[in-house]
């Protein structure tokens, strides 16, 4: 099954995955059954016979913290109420750390924040979460229980560093480009983009399977080997076949250029799998006919940052933002000008970019 948003009333609270919640907090179940008397959801992962693997729960607070050791003043913070997964180090993980940068960013919150007992089996956690800028500022004392971590990340600060400043976006000083990608690739990486309807996007419900952090493509463009970590990539889904381009091609998403790596910097196929397989839309078999066939491809691993609440189509680019038509649409530069009218245009929300 997959990822779905469900209401606690939905849920069986004697599934064996809320056991480990249970022993660490002895007022779990109180806790779960008064938010399913008020009609709570959260974000739940099961397995094929129902039985729930993932659980996040989100909440909005506005009010001081007096229970933590130093106390935290009034502002309006992101809770991270309840986050586990099973297995641990499963790139699911990824996926819920960004449902929860999204929810902070269309809540415009100054904090999220965190609470994690530093046992052994919860330290990878801890690692995952101090990777996107979260860090020890304080400790929630349980007395004979311990003390739990409380990790905070900042939503107004900046540190210059991508991971740590995720989901945000430099626009100052980096290139940025325009990346196409055919449809049936575009759609594995980047599910959100399908045009159905004129709706909105809405980031925060979407539950995609691949709405995670990383994405990995791989291609023979010209001049993609001169990315640089930092540069901004618009991806831009091709013509899909149902009806004319200038209404069908259109600009989707934001991504941020983490890696750039050349045929030369893999020692054998071997090693070219093992770094794309686990973001990459390839099987691992895919990947080694991909190996076989041309060597001078050039991968790009990319931090997915934002998809634009509206497409932006071909048609607008040329008549609105002026892009030449005639100009090579593969791999295209866009100006700083350009990149602002087309977030515009995109609606993108203004909080993830840094100026």
């Amino acid at each position: 099954m997959d990822l779905e948003i469900r209401t606690f009333s939905e849920l069986n609270l004697e599934d064996s995955f809320f056991d480990s919640l249970k022993d660490s907090y002895p007022e779990f179940s109180t806790w779960f059954n008064k938010k399913a008397e008020k009609g709570e959801s959260a974000y739940v992962f099961f397995d094929d016979d129902g039985h729930i693997l993932d659980f996040l729960y989100l909440k909005i607070e506005e009010e001081a913290i007096n229970d933590i050791f130093p106390p935290f003043i009034a502002k309006k913070r992101l809770k991270v109420g309840t986050f586990k997964i099973l297995p641990r180090h499963s790139r699911r993980g990824e996926r819920f750390m960004k449902k929860i940068m999204d929810r902070a960013i269309a809540e415009d919150v100054d904090e999220i924040y965190v609470t994690i007992y530093p046992k052994d089996e919860l330290l990878y956690l801890i690692k995952s979460f101090e990777n996107y800028g979260f860090k020890h500022v304080a400790d929630k004392d349980h007395k004979e229980r311990g003390k739990e971590y409380v990790l905070v990340k900042d939503m107004r600060k900046h540190v210059g560093d991508i991971l740590k400043d995720y989901p945000f976006v430099n626009k100052k000083n980096v290139d940025k480009r325009l990346l196409a990608i055919k449809p049936n690739y575009h759609t594995s990486l980047f599910p959100d983009s399908i045009l159905k309807t004129e709706d909105p996007y809405d980031l925060v419900k979407d539950i995609s399977p691949t709405n995670s952090i990383y994405k990995i493509y791989i291609c023979w463009m010209k001049d993609v080997d001169q990315l640089k970590k930092g540069d901004i990539i618009l991806i831009y889904r091709t013509n899909d076949g149902l009806g004319y381009a200038n209404y069908r091609s259109v600009i989707t998403s934001v991504c941020t250029v983490y890696e750039v790596k050349s045929f030369l910097d893999f020692k054998d196929k071997d090693d070219f799998i093992k770094y794309t397989n686990k973001y990459s839309i390839f099987s691992p078999e895919d990947l080694g006919k991909w190996f076989d066939y041309k060597n001078n491809f050039t991968v790009i691993k990319m931090l997915y940052n934002v998809a634009l609440t509206r497409k932006v189509i071909r048609k607008t680019l040329l008549e609105q933002v002026g892009m030449d038509q005639n100009a090579y649409w593969g791999f295209l530069p866009i100006t700083d000008e350009q990149f602002n009218q087309i977030m515009e245009l995109g609606e993108a929300n203004e909080r993830y970019f840094i100026d």
